[in-house]
Order: C-alpha cells, then sequence, then structure tokens
C-alpha cells in the first residue's frame, strides 16, 4: 500500500511539473479571435427619446421614455391615470385595474416604420400586449398604437 501511494504521489508531482511549461506566444493577426464580441454599429436613432401620447379613444395619455441603442429599442410608457384599488361599497366585484406601466421592446429600422412590442405590467393571469408602430420623423419619433387606445405620441430626442 505504501509503494502505491508512493508512486501515486510521484505521478502527481510530474503532471504537475508537465502542465506548467508555458507555449509560445501565438503570431500577431490582423483579425479578431472569434471569442471577441464586435460592437454593433451605432444608429441614427439611437438615443433617449420622450414624450407624451394624446389621449387617444381611452382618454388615457401615456409618458413614454425610450432608450435606442444599436437599433435596438428598450424602454417604457407610463398611464398617468391609471389608479389602484378604490373602496368598493356596493360589495360587488370590482373592475379589473387598467395597466398602468408598458414595457416596450423591439428593433428600429432607419428610414422606414418598424413595428414595437408592448407588454402591460398587470398582475393575475391575463397578459395585456400591444402592438406599435414607430418611425422616425425630423428630430422627432412618432408612436401611434394599432389597437386599443389608437394613442399616438411625439418623442423627442433627450
Amino acid at each position: 500500500m505504501k509503494k502505491f501511494l508512493a508512486l501515486l504521489l510521484i505521478a502527481g508531482v510530474a503532471a504537475t511539473g508537465a502542465s506548467a511549461q508555458t507555449r509560445a506566444p501565438a503570431p500577431p493577426s490582423a483579425t479578431p479571435p472569434s471569442g471577441t464580441p464586435t460592437p454593433a454599429p451605432a444608429s441614427p436613432l439611437d438615443g433617449t427619446w420622450r414624450g407624451t401620447s394624446d389621449g387617444g379613444s381611452c382618454n388615457a395619455p401615456l409618458d413614454y421614455l425610450l432608450t435606442i441603442e444599436s437599433g435596438f429599442v428598450d424602454g417604457s410608457a407610463y398611464d398617468t391615470t391609471a389608479r389602484g384599488p378604490v373602496p368598493n361599497p356596493n360589495k360587488s366585484a370590482p373592475p379589473p385595474p387598467g395597466p398602468g406601466l408598458w414595457q416596450i421592446h423591439g428593433v428600429a429600422k432607419v428610414g422606414a416604420p418598424f413595428n414595437l412590442l408592448s407588454l402591460a405590467s398587470v398582475k393575475g393571469p391575463t397578459h395585456q400586449r400591444m402592438q406599435l408602430t414607430a418611425r422616425g420623423d425630423g428630430q422627432s419619433l412618432v408612436v401611434s398604437e394599432t389597437s386599443g387606445c389608437r394613442r399616438t405620441a411625439r418623442l423627442s430626442r433627450n
């Protein structure tokens, strides 16, 4: 048993010494290694966009805050008229609260209208989605709902 442990110890030391050897550096190349990420190209729509929509048919304007980075859109819209639960003296089922916060995602296209997906932040099993259409219009970004309240917002870059 002692001979086996001694052989095991010697084999471990030999393996450690073999792995400590250094390799010659790789020759420099003009192309980056495949694991190096390349930055995404900047979009002319990049930046932070802010504005308020009209009330649409719901008479509930939304405050928009969108960030576009390398063409990827991320942001939110907040309904300032949304209210939380209220007392219910009739003891009947209260109406479900309307969504107050919308999460917005998509990919911006330059020179053409592009679609955005808006998801409502609501509790419960129902998920509310809304399709938005956005387009660059000079120094502004126009965002329109294609369903629901049909609100339109003109956002300015900050």
